[in-house]
């Protein structure tokens, strides 16, 4: 198998390449030229093993030009249980007889981000042996709040690579910026950008593509690579977890086997709900695939409409890694939908750069609509929702996933499908401690720690260590800069 771009339909590289440089040089994403397919022999194979057998199976299928040895020791290294709270890696909690809540919060950093970013490092490692000649790789990444932590804890350390994390001065939660700041590691950089996070995702994009930055790099030995979902690296590893769900809600006796099931995926760069469509396209039972989105509806808008545009106001919300108004995983979609032509997703994504916006085909449009739902909720109604479902199921979700949770209830009483609906749960409720805290009982508190204290008491769960360590922890990344200072701060961190 190989990977085209979704801008040069004349590209063709390795599975290891694409990981490798993480975009393409011309500015577009990597995918793989056919999406493979599994039947229904092998689905019921994996319904009989555990989450790291079904990992191996499902990214053999991607990783073409990675030997069966090589795919198994990324996974092994990436899911070995110290790593992980729980023996499933992703288990699946059943609320009801139709709704159950995909648990991907249960790794190091506590957010769904370390089910990929545990493997990325691992598959990065082996890329670069295929592909590079000896120079450190730099990982340039932009995050909204959970990605930043994932990658820096995942690269913390690992040999010919530095890492180094841009994210929104005031659009990430207050535990996200100190898990990021107090970072440790030899190779880590952090620093905040005075705008949002889509100020700092352009940033980053711009920094790949400049000639004369990538030639500064050259001579000093260096390349690019990314650990956001415009990496192909990050997004496989993500197909798993909705396949391996598909088999425990079997196993649990949710869904027959052979059934079909709905997802429900909280998501603002669109690179999660996007792993779910793969996920359908290999052959995986789903009907509807349903997207949830905050205050920032734009994805919302343009699932009812055909007309992306990011032309309107942007909300600082509770749930801040959905704060983003730049979809850039749309894309992948958008050329797999429109015919894998090239000089069309030029087109749309032009003027997205020049007027904001674009609109799609009718014909990319009824496709659209015969797969994806669109919801979204403002922050009262998160908060609502947060509460509801714990007085219901005595189950405490994250600001995240009580908005995909409101936008499934809105989707049931509207529809009444009875279909069996699974919720992928992005974060631990104590990364948010603040909004959750105000939504069970009104009150606000002190600080991140005062009101994680405050949500131990009143629901007896208790805090995920990592999260509690970090009290007190001192902070070693303050600086901030401007959306036009990235590329010097990038230098400096270096030393180049």
């Amino acid at each position: 198998m190989l990977y085209t771009s979704t801008r040069n339909g004349g590209v063709h590289v390795t599975a290891s390449k694409a990981i490798t440089d993480g975009i393409s040089p011309d500015g577009g994403l990597y995918l793989p030229e056919e999406i493979p397919a599994f039947s229904a022999d092998e689905l019921r194979t994996l319904c009989s093993v555990g989450y790291r057998e079904r990992a191996k199976h499902v990214l053999g299928k991607f990783l073409c030009d990675f030997t069966a040895d090589e795919v198994n020791d990324c996974v092994e290294n990436a899911y070995a249980g110290h790593k992980f709270a729980s023996p499933e890696v992703a288990p699946v909690v059943k609320l009801d007889s139709t709704v159950s809540v995909l648990e991907l919060f249960r790794g190091p950093t506590c957010a769904f981000k370390d089910m990929a970013l545990q493997m990325l490092p691992h598959l990065l490692t082996v890329s670069a042996a295929k592909n590079l000649d000896h120079k450190e790789i730099v990982i340039l990444v932009a995050t909204s709040g959970d990605t930043g932590k994932a990658a820096l804890e995942g690269f913390r350390d690992v040999p010919g690579t530095r890492i180094l994390v841009f994210y929104p001065e005031d659009g990430v939660s207050a535990m996200q910026k100190l898990q990021m700041t107090t970072q440790e590691g030899g190779n880590v950089g952090v620093c905040a950008i005075r705008g949002n996070f889509d100020d700092a995702q352009n940033g980053v994009k711009a920094i790949f593509t400049n000639p004369e930055i990538l030639e500064k790099f050259r001579a000093n030995d260096l390349v690019f690579s990314s650990a956001n979902s415009i990496n192909w690296g990050r997004l496989a590893p993500q197909i798993v977890y909705y396949v391996s769900a598909y088999c425990d809600m079997v196993n649990a006796g949710t869904v027959p086997f052979g059934d079909a099931i709905n997802i429900v995926v909280p998501t603002g760069n669109f690179g999660n709900i996007l792993a779910a469509y793969f996920a359908r396209e290999m052959g995986l039972p789903v009907k509807k695939l349903i997207c949830a989105s905050n205050a920032n509806n734009v994805l919302t808008d343009f699932l009812a409409t055909g007309t992306y545009d990011r032309n309107r106001h942007f909300y600082t919300t509770i749930s801040p890694s959905m704060d983003i108004l730049i979809s850039s995983n749309l894309e992948r979609l958008l050329y797999l939908l429109c015919g894998k032509d090239p000089a069309t997703v030029r087109g749309w994504f032009a003027s997205l750069a020049a007027e904001g916006r674009y609109t799609v085909s009718d014909d990319v449009r009824a496709k659209l609509g015969e797969i994806f739902v669109g919801g979204f909720c403002d922050d009262a109604a998160t908060k609502q929702t947060i509460a509801d479902t714990y007085r219901r199921f005595d189950y405490l979700p994250d600001t995240h996933t009580g908005v995909a949770l409101r936008v499934l209830n809105e989707y049931l009483e509207r529809t009444g499908d009875s279909t069996p609906a699974v919720v992928a749960s992005t974060a631990s409720p104590f990364k948010f401690p603040g909004a959750v805290l105000s939504a069970l009982n009104g009150t606000t508190a002190a600080d991140e720690f005062v009101a994680v204290e405050a949500i131990e008491r009143l629901t007896g769960i208790s805090a995920p260590p990592q999260l509690l360590s970090l009290r007190g922890k001192p902070v070693r990344f303050s600086g901030a800069a401007d959306r036009d200072a990235m590329p010097q701060v990038v230098f400096d961190m270096l030393g180049i």
